[in-house]
């Protein structure tokens, strides 16, 4: 058995995507492990940008929310939201990191609510906060989430997000700047990009212990698979212990695997 958790190993493969020297706008959770852990190993001027107005901080400690006083510790700048999406707005922001309730096919992301009717939902969702905002303007969005049936739907009960909307040309349509779009879907099984011609989801490799069959068994609409289809590489030592003793010490996030 590995010595790692599907979680440790979904939070290592998100850093993995991480770029030294580049621009990533955060939330908490998952996305903001990746993006300490990548600080931490292969990408040390890895700028990070909270909504909440903290730009370049030396996290010390997972951060509670995006306002957490932490956010701003060593930061280059301590300003605004209003600054922080005009940032992304001028296209300064390199990448964001989403997260959300539901995924379909072309990577739109519901955080708003589970359930047939608005106005009385089966689940009543936090919403958009900046996501919208973010995954229009920023350059590239990476997803991270759970993988499962119940989010990786056909049809989202609500669209908070766009990703590629209904497919080729259709971000254009909107008013939304060509060129970006969401780039990699990070899961618990697997990691998927997108066609660059369909603008669909497909498997780009499959985490140590995952069949193609698992995965597409926790997926609710079809997956294409990339021509190369690859193994994920597992976490390596030192990763699990900067991710265990520096990264998330208090557990948070490690301790809710499975």
């Amino acid at each position: 058995m590995p010595d790692y958790t599907a979680t440790e190993l979904m939070i290592a493969a998100a850093a993995h995507e991480l770029r030294d020297g580049t621009t990533l706008a955060v939330g908490t959770g998952l996305p903001c492990a990746a993006a300490m852990l990548a600080q931490r190993t292969h990408a040390p001027n890895l700028i990070i940008v909270f909504e909440a107005g903290g730009v370049a901080p030396l996290l010390p400690t997972m951060p509670i929310s995006v306002g957490d006083s932490t956010t701003f510790h060593k930061a280059l700048m301590a300003t605004s939201m209003a600054d922080v999406m005009q940032f992304c707005q001028r296209g300064m922001i390199d990448a964001t990191f989403l997260s959300g309730a539901q995924i379909d096919a072309f990577g739109n992301l519901n955080s708003t609510m589970i359930g047939a009717d608005y106005r009385e939902p089966k689940v009543r969702l936090p919403g958009s906060g900046g996501a919208n905002d973010l995954a229009s303007f920023c350059w590239k969005t990476l997803i991270v989430m759970k993988h499962d049936a119940k989010k990786f739907v056909a049809k989202l009960d609500f669209l908070t997000t766009p990703g590629y909307l209904t497919g080729p040309g259709a971000r254009e349509a909107a008013g939304l700047p060509a060129d970006t779009g969401p780039d990699r879907v990070i899961t618990d099984r697997c990691v998927l990009n997108f066609h660059p011609d369909t603008k669909r989801m497909r498997v780009m490799s499959l985490h140590p212990g995952n069949t193609l069959d698992d995965v597409r068994q926790a997926t609710g609409f079809e997956l294409a698979v990339a021509d190369e289809l690859g193994v994920t590489p597992a976490p390596t030592a030192h990763e699990l212990h900067l991710l265990r003793t520096q990264v998330d010490p208090g557990r948070f996030l490690l301790g809710r695997d499975g």
